[in-house]
């Protein structure tokens, strides 16, 4: 069941709030972007998050105003702004490729879009070294940008998106490019300027940690849909399909009927579970268990709810965790991550004991009962 509202609640007139209403965007014969509705508060970091052709750049596109809706209507700061061209939204873009031009320099770079708009050269001079600095750039404003790295350049191009003081800053993947190290430093310097700033960051990532890591809120979507909005910790604890349990964090499913008493039937024996109840007895489920709620031991453990014997498979050390891939007595395979016990990893082959609570188990209905899976 997705999340989303028919009824276009009050139009919002904050400088930096987006509305879209009822958006429908086709390619032909195939929806890009199927009647959705979002509200984005003035001054938030909110995440477009899914995977590829879901609809998120195509969304974020239409806000930018490079594709038109083909229904609906989308509204900043109160007005909308369907028909009107992307220079004349109060939006800037930063897209994966910085789209730097490479025979102008960096503070050139940045001052390219005041020149347009035929600003003062004192007040551009003062803009281009405020923002510059903003973004720990201000040494290098004479370089070119071929002579800078990934993350500088994409440093530039921030620059000169927030240089023109846009009330709403939308960026596609902009650090899809850099590596994993890097990206990290920058998605704490990204958070950290947008605060400073306090400008509406609409921020598109197909990356779950980096939304997690970075959102007020999260918008998940696929084909087209939106199926949760909240924040990063609503969305990873409280999933509202199992589309969503699975694609944010390590999430294992587990196909069975619901029993009644709070117990599922499966191929390895009955399950606990807090919600199981919710369906009617006889109806097909996904039992949904995250890969680090699953408790790994040797020795069998003194209860007998949510307990499972299987079989070691690959072993894979990740430094704060060790994933453990494991086969049960059904051949269903489950994921665990566990802390490191004495740094020391249990051998492949190993059987072991794996169990969870029932608290930590969430039920879903199973769209595909006769493969036993999504």
């Amino acid at each position: 069941m997705t999340q989303q509202s028919t009824l276009a609640p009050p139009v919002a007139t904050e400088a930096g709030s987006v509305q879209v209403r009822n958006v429908v965007k086709r390619y032909g014969t195939a929806t890009a972007v199927a009647g959705v509705n979002l509200d984005v508060r003035s001054g938030e970091f909110l995440s477009l998050l899914g995977p590829s052709g879901c609809g998120k750049t195509t969304l974020l596109r239409m806000i930018a105003g490079f594709e038109e809706p083909d229904e609906g209507d989308i509204v900043l700061a109160g007005s909308s702004v369907v028909g009107v061209p992307p220079h004349k939204r109060p939006v800037n873009t930063v897209f994966q490729a910085y789209a730097l031009f490479p025979h102008m320099s960096v503070a050139e770079n940045v001052a390219y879009g005041l020149r347009q708009r035929r600003t003062s050269r004192a007040e551009i001079g003062a803009r281009v070294t405020e923002a510059l600095d903003l973004v720990q750039m201000g040494t290098f404003a004479t370089r070119n940008p071929k002579m800078l790295s990934g993350g500088q350049q994409q440093r530039v191009a921030l620059a000169r998106a927030i240089v023109n003081r846009p009330k709403v800053l939308l960026l596609d993947e902009p650090m899809s490019a850099l590596d994993r190290k890097l990206r990290e430093e920058m998605q704490l310097e990204l958070k950290l300027l947008q605060r400073r700033l306090g400008i509406t960051f609409v921020f598109v990532t197909h990356d779950q940690a980096e939304a997690l890591s970075m959102s007020d809120r999260i918008v998940v979507m696929l084909d087209g849909r939106v199926q949760q909005v909240g924040t990063a910790e609503d969305i990873y604890t409280n999933p509202a399909t199992s589309f969503v349990a699975g694609f944010i964090g390590k999430q294992n499913f587990i196909a069975g009927t619901v029993a009644g008493n709070g117990r599922l039937v499966t191929a390895d024996g009955e399950i606990a579970a807090a919600d199981a109840d919710a369906a009617p007895a006889g109806s097909a489920v996904l039992a949904a268990v995250r890969a680090e709620s699953i408790t790994v031991s040797t020795v069998r453990p003194d209860t007998d709810v949510n307990v499972v014997k299987a079989a070691v498979g690959a072993v894979s050390f990740l430094g704060e965790t060790i994933q453990y891939q494991l086969t049960t007595g059904s051949g269903h395979e489950l994921l665990a991550r566990v802390p490191p016990l004495h740094g020391e990893l249990l051998p492949a082959g190993s059987t072991v004991w794996c169990s969870w609570a029932p608290a930590h188990v969430q039920v879903f209905p199973n769209p595909h009962p006769s493969t036993g899976g999504q």
